[in-house]
């Protein structure tokens, strides 16, 4: 009886934690097609150039998407059709978190080359990725 309640626990944990991590990958995929929705409703021209972070550090990961959330609230909508999708997508981007138990970086975001909004936005999906 103890070894079928032992097995029992055993399963129920694993099953857990492999629903946690399926949950984070789930989490990354929807940003990723945020991400891709916001490229073609995103004004490109006559647009503020954004701190674009690319290839950052292991360390400097949680500095980087802080970087592209503060980016992702001066982007400009493409034409005023597109306004609520595009607000809704900024809502959701604003929303997400990413926490990294390492101690914070030394890089700023103005430490990162200013780019357009198209690069910019390429540059955090691939972050995603």
């Amino acid at each position: 009886m103890k070894r079928m309640i032992i097995f029992c626990m055993l399963f129920f944990c694993s099953a857990m934690a492999l629903t946690a991590s399926s949950s984070r990958t789930v989490k990354y995929k929807q940003i990723h097609q945020i991400i891709k929705q916001l490229e073609t409703m995103v004004k490109d021209e006559d647009a503020e150039l954004l701190h674009t972070p690319e290839n950052p550090v292991k360390g400097c990961l949680h500095t980087a998407v802080t970087c592209f959330k503060e980016g992702i609230q001066k982007l400009q909508p493409l034409s005023s059709q597109e306004n609520a999708k595009f607000t809704k997508a900024i809502r959701i981007m604003s929303n997400f978190t990413y926490r990294d138990p390492r101690k914070q970086c030394e890089s700023t975001c103005e430490s990162y080359e200013k780019k357009t909004p198209k690069e910019f936005l390429k540059g955090f999906a691939s972050l995603m990725q």
